[in-house]
């Protein structure tokens, strides 16, 4: 797969982490310190400047218990 591809599907995915997270009443700090990241790692994801390792997204599902896709959607257009 060329790089192009690939950088454009990255760029194409959105996330409902903001909404799970205001859902929940809980802060971007509250939510990093559950999940061991910084308040800023949290930050960057919810703004989608930053995508998150496979192991901070399964953190999240497991903070939510939810499945990862349930809050990282592949958006196809």
């Amino acid at each position: 797969m060329g790089s192009s591809v690939y950088l454009s599907q990255i760029q194409s995915m959105r996330n409902r982490l903001p909404e799970l997270r205001e859902e929940r009443g809980l802060s971007q700090q509250e939510l990093a310190e559950r999940v061991e990241v910084t308040r800023q790692t949290i930050n960057a994801v919810e703004r989608e400047r930053y995508n998150p390792s496979l192991e901070l997204a399964f953190d999240l599902a497991d903070e939510f218990d939810c499945h990862v896709e349930d809050i990282f959607l592949y958006d196809a257009d």
